[in-house]
């Protein structure tokens, strides 16, 4: 493939992508952003009116959009969805639609139009609950909610789609944290510090969970690179993509050794126990990737965030929440319908 490409990011104004675009940018690429901007019109206004970006504010459940969207791109990276079990849970319907539905079209109009590559941002979650101290990509999968059983059948569309030209890879990234433009403050480490950061007190329900964490620089920077490997190297392939297994309690004690000892750590009984740990010893292996930052490098950039008062309203504003962002979606278009 050529160094320079167009690359369609479906979901470009989001978490990930609001970081991702501006690198591919950077990188020389030709850049279309796909995505609703539920989340604000500004969340790429680091490179708002860039000669190589072009912003689409439209529902990707249209197929008319996504025709003219991915029209003369050679790659695709695609990574709009409703994110999280409880956002998915709120309107079921309309979570599939957008996860699900939507993937088809999507797949067969890049192939119609001559698209290369086509990478797809999966989730560790597809695992399900594993015994196993290390999830590798050979464990099948037991997704056990929607939200991941929609990724996972996702993974089935795309391998039945693979042929020769349209250059398939997925990822299965562990839990992203660190500043965004789009910042998530319903996500661990990013919730925890929010809380040390403006309340002083973290409460923890449990503790001994284990969640695997990679920082936002990580996974964009990830993202860039499956532009540049050859073809050979990557179709066809599945990859975790993840880093520290951490236990919510160690991300809490992380947590409060950058913010402060004077943050306190409150441990709440919970009936969720769900602990898994991802393995990324495969993508080191095969393709010599792995992590350069650390859960304690992304508390440090979301504390300096706070302190540069770029995240105002943290503990209130549903921006920083997908489930409450969705909440204010269907509330709106039930008043319409009204």
């Amino acid at each position: 493939m050529s160094d320079k490409q167009t690359v369609l990011v479906t979901g470009g104004a989001g978490y990930v992508g609001s970081v991702l675009v501006p690198k591919l940018l950077a990188e020389g690429h030709s850049v279309r952003v796909l995505d609703t901007y539920w989340f604000g019109d500004d969340v790429l206004a680091a490179v708002k009116g860039h000669p190589h970006l072009t912003e689409i504010k439209a529902d990707m459940r249209d197929r008319a959009v996504v025709d003219r969207a991915v029209k003369g791109c050679t790659a695709v990276i695609h990574l709009a969805c409703v994110s999280n079990d409880p956002s998915f849970e709120l309107d079921p319907s309309l979570g599939k639609s957008i996860n699900y539905d939507a993937f088809f079209p999507l797949v067969e109009l890049s192939k119609k139009h001559g698209v290369k590559r086509f990478v797809y941002a999966s989730s560790s979650s597809v695992y399900g609950i594993k015994e196993e101290e290390n999830v590798t990509e050979e464990l099948p999968l037991l997704p056990l909610t929607d939200y991941s059983k929609y990724k996972a059948l996702c993974e089935d569309v795309l391998h039945a789609e693979r042929c020769p030209g349209f250059t398939t890879l997925i990822l299965r990234p562990a839990t992203v944290c660190g500043y965004s433009p789009r910042l998530r403050l319903d996500l661990s480490v990013n919730i925890l510090t929010n809380l040390a950061v403006n309340k002083r007190e973290i409460t923890v329900f449990g503790g001994s969970q284990h969640r695997p964490n990679l920082h936002i620089q990580d996974m964009t920077d990830l993202y860039c690179l499956t532009l540049k490997w050859p073809a050979e190297k990557i179709d066809g392939k599945v990859y975790n993509a993840g880093w520290q297994n951490l236990t919510i309690a160690e991300i809490a004690d992380c947590v409060r050794s950058v913010v402060g000892d004077d943050v306190r750590i409150v441990t709440s009984k919970t009936a969720d126990l769900r602990s898994y740990r991802v393995s990324s010893a495969k993508i080191k292996r095969e393709l010599g990737w792995e992590p350069r930052y650390t859960v304690t490098d992304a508390v440090r950039e979301l504390v300096a965030a706070f302190q540069a008062g770029k995240i105002p309203d943290s503990l209130t504003a549903p921006r920083y929440s997908n489930i409450k962002t969705m909440n204010a979606y269907l509330a709106g278009k039930a008043t319409k319908a009204a």
